[in-house]
């Protein structure tokens, strides 16, 4: 088995394995808009959900990008459902932009209004959370070392579930097809579903 320490790195393989190993993530669509009103979109692999109650999601951004400041300054922010039908328009929406500049408009896809926050969702995406920010920081590494990530949280404020996804009452992955990131430059997409049940607490006698 291949080990080695990450204060060396010293893996010998063409590239940096972490990612490879935490995944398949979840991809947060994540749109915001400014204080002076500019828009922004862009995805995030770095994004999931930490609570639900209250129901809270995070994303983390290397740098201080546009997301995070506009999230950061606005105090809110939509994260939109990434799908296998919409990885074109989500892979255009990673493209450096200008700040200011929509990726809205280079990726072909259409602002929405929301229910209660300012920033618009993706009207093309099936399913998209409206939050507010509750917490933002960069994280702490071993000896007090901060990362350059920025971590943003926010509360869940509205939900938006397009129908074509439901059925019988739930939301059919098999039909919403989420997109999921792994290593490298790989993705993968979550419509083959299996269901277990919770085991219950084994009696005296088992242990």
């Amino acid at each position: 088995m291949l080990s080695y320490t990450t204060d060396t790195n010293d893996h010998g393989l063409p590239h940096d394995p972490f990612k490879a190993i935490v995944a398949p993530r979840p991809i947060g669509w994540i749109s915001t808009r400014s204080a002076a009103g500019a828009v922004n979109l862009a995805p995030y692999s770095f994004f999931n959900a930490i609570s639900d109650q209250p129901k809270l999601v995070m994303f983390s951004s290397a740098g201080m990008k546009d997301t995070a400041s506009f999230a950061i300054e606005s105090g809110e922010f939509v994260a939109n459902l990434a799908t296998r039908a919409l990885a074109d328009p989500l892979n255009r929406s990673s493209a450096p932009a200008p700040r200011g500049v929509s990726e809205f408009s280079f990726s072909g896809l259409t602002e929405a209004p929301c229910r209660i926050v300012a920033a618009p969702r993706v009207a093309e995406s099936p399913a998209a959370l409206e939050c507010k920010v509750t917490d933002h920081f960069r994280p702490k590494g071993l000896g007090a070392t901060r990362s350059n990530n920025t971590v943003v949280i926010g509360e869940v404020v509205a939900i938006h579930i397009d129908e074509t996804i439901l059925k019988d009452g739930l939301i059919d992955m098999t039909l919403a097809a989420p997109l999921a990131r792994l290593g490298y430059l790989d993705y993968t997409v979550g419509d083959q579903v299996f269901q277990m049940q919770r085991p219950k607490a084994p009696d005296a006698s088992d242990l």
